[in-house]
């Protein structure tokens, strides 16, 4: 028996390593020659994926029988109705599938179908949390680089301290072309 091992990270800073580490000897204790191992560094909201579009395409080949993720918001973050169909498209195919940290997540047992709408609903709620938080982040961050006033306070942003020093110096002055030319020859006198 053959299994492809699926695994998703968000950013390049995350290592991959810690999952496989553990579903490869999971593989190898339960009989398992692991065929693949499909690696992502992308969101896991995405529906489209490189690496877990070319597990699909291999499962509609039948190259393996089980494929193992280290949990299902690893699998999927886009909501019930995509998990699910990413799932039952799995069985149709005769391809078995297991959550390696959560053993009821797996293809056989009466209650799969509903603890997976209730997990993917969950994992897509956590989406959305994450999402918040860091725009509350971002929010904040700006807040913190304003006055009282909300103006930029003086060396924050992009060229904070030139800007101000030139408005200062009359940089920024809308003058007519005759002002300019004055202020020139005025200047070198």
């Amino acid at each position: 028996m053959k299994a492809a091992i699926y695994i998703r990270i968000s950013t390049g800073k995350q290592e991959s390593d810690n999952q496989l580490n553990q579903l490869v000897p999971w593989c190898q204790k339960a009989g398992y020659e692991v065929f693949n191992t499909y690696v992502d560094v992308i969101t896991g909201g995405e529906d489209s994926r490189p690496e877990y579009d070319r597990m699909f395409s291999d499962a509609h080949q039948h190259k393996f029988d089980l494929v193992l993720f280290w949990a299902l918001d690893r699998f999927s973050r886009s909501g019930t109705l995509f998990t699910l169909q990413k799932l039952k498209e799995l069985d149709n195919l005769g391809i078995g599938w297991e959550s390696y940290t959560e053993p009821y997540f797996q293809s056989i047992g009466q209650f799969k179908d509903v603890v997976i709408s209730i997990m993917a609903t969950l994992a897509k709620i956590e989406k959305q949390r994450i999402s918040e938080r860091t725009k509350a982040g971002l929010v904040g961050k700006e807040k913190a680089h304003k006055d009282k006033f909300g103006n930029l306070k003086q060396g924050t942003g992009k060229r904070g301290k030139d800007k101000q020093k030139r408005n200062r110096a009359g940089y920024f002055k809308k003058r007519s072309p005759s002002q300019k030319v004055k202020e020139f020859i005025n200047k070198y006198k």
